[in-house]
């Protein structure tokens, strides 16, 4: 048997025809429907994936791995497993650990962890402010020079609502091409909310989250990424006005990306009338009218990538009364089957825009040079086979995410990962976690630029 050599036979690329794929050593070697009598292709491990479809590995921009500080709510052992199953290759850390990654030292440590791991791709966000406490910028730019090489900045968790900060954060991350990802939630609008401000919150009697709150931030911040000439990205939009205003900067030419998050896509504020904590997320839940033009904001671009928001929490957290509880939701393992759910099986988007918005566009927002690229000759190896056809029940006990609180639970979704390659390297076969990946040695240069991280 050839090692490290793979050929994926009959997948639909894309969708499209169904062609060969031949991996060898992290590497695409050929595509099409003679890559079996490719001379490489002697003694490869098969794949038969008549009926599947190709897809590059997904690349996740909002994904909170909670080390280091809380390795009661999530690893990055587990989560990048949690990844891994769910299709991705490759996902950003948020800076909200314990201590808060706003450090050289500290964003180095989660890079190394994931190294360590060898699931995916593990990337750093640093943390824009120091201790996220908006007051002074964090040591942005030796972030950047770290070996984690961090290229986006986020507080999230925590809106960077002081607009001096916020320009000046904007401004100086054009220095290396960084990127400042910013959850916008205005909380002079937002003290004591607990759901989103509208009929089903003055019906229950919970402090109502306006619209406005987060439509204002992103108003702001457009011109000022304008005024500055540098890169914005908006976190986890929720609702038809922050589509418009984004939507309107865009055609004004200012350098503004955006993400929607699965359960922004599918679930509405109605959910909230069971009172079960699960449905407690930030940003709310909105309307069905909100979910509608988020779907549209996907479909035509206005919304640029699909982020999981991915946020476990220990089960004491999340099981007591609505008001005490956390707010989040995981999402790594369910991500594929809900966007599928509801923009490709309700006709908004084929699989090629499933590519776009879930694995080209965040590695082009993240900087991430080897993921998000096309499935041809020469190109790393990270991809996915999946199944659209296959249905399962979600049950969070069977995730490997050590959160439970999944908003899907007993729900069925369509489309299954069925394998991931990580590097040429299959981190799941048969719907299974396989092995991961082991980094070669390597041998470390102090100081030499784009020096890799060890572990």
């Amino acid at each position: 048997m050839a090692e490290n050599t793979y050929l994926i036979r009959g997948a639909a690329i894309l969708g499209g025809a169904a062609e060969d794929l031949l991996i060898s050593a992290g590497v695409i070697v050929e595509r099409g429907t003679g890559a079996a009598t490719h001379s490489a292709a002697a003694g490869a491990t098969v794949i038969e994936a008549a009926g599947l479809v190709a897809l590059p590995g997904m690349v996740d921009v909002h994904t909170h791995l909670r080390e280091p500080g809380r390795e009661d709510a999530e690893t990055v052992e587990t989560g990048t497993r949690a990844a891994a199953l769910g299709g991705f290759t490759a996902v950003h850390a948020m800076a909200n650990s314990n201590p808060v990654a706003d450090t050289a030292g500290v964003v180095e440590q989660v890079h190394s962890l994931g190294r360590a791991a060898g699931w995916v791709d593990v990337r750093p966000v640093g943390a824009v402010t120091v201790g996220l406490a908006g007051e002074q910028l964090a040591e942005l730019g030796a972030m950047a020079d770290s070996r984690a090489q961090v290229r986006m900045f986020s507080d999230d968790g925590i809106c960077v609502h002081d607009p001096v900060l916020m320009r000046r954060a904007l401004e100086y991350v054009k220095a290396f091409d960084g990127v400042v990802a910013q959850h916008a939630q205005e909380p002079r609008l937002t003290a004591g909310a607990q759901m989103n401000e509208g009929a089903v919150s003055a019906v229950l009697g919970l402090a109502g989250w306006p619209a406005v709150a987060e439509e204002s931030i992103i108003a702001r911040d457009v011109l000022l990424a304008q005024h500055v000439d540098s890169r914005l990205h908006v976190c986890h939009v929720s609702t038809a006005g922050s589509v418009e205003i984004i939507r309107w900067a865009k055609a004004r030419g200012i350098n503004v990306t955006a993400e929607v998050t699965p359960h922004h896509l599918l679930l509405t504020d109605d959910l909230v009338r069971s009172y079960d904590p699960v449905y407690k997320v930030n940003p709310p839940l909105r309307t069905d009218a909100d979910v509608q033009a988020l779907r549209a904001g996907l479909a035509d671009g206005t919304i640029d990538v699909v982020g999981t928001d991915h946020a476990p929490h220990p089960s004491e957290h999340k099981e007591c009364e609505w008001a005490q509880a956390a707010m989040g939701m995981t999402g790594l393992e369910t991500a594929l089957s809900v966007v599928q759910a509801t923009m490709i099986e309700t006709g908004l988007m084929g699989w090629d825009d499933f590519a776009r918005v879930t694995s080209i566009a965040p590695a082009v927002i993240g900087r991430v040079a080897d993921q998000g690229r096309p499935l041809e000759a020469g190109e790393p190896a990270n991809l996915i086979l999946v199944d659209p056809a296959a249905r399962w029940t979600v049950d969070p006990h069977k995730m490997a995410t050590m959160g439970r609180n999944s908003p899907f639970k007993g729900k069925e979704l369509p489309g299954a990962v069925v394998a991931t390659f990580f590097r040429g390297h299959p981190t799941v076969l048969d719907g299974k976690l396989n092995a991961p990946y082991r980094y070669p040695a390597y041998q470390e240069t102090t100081g030499a630029a784009g020096a890799v991280s060890g572990n």
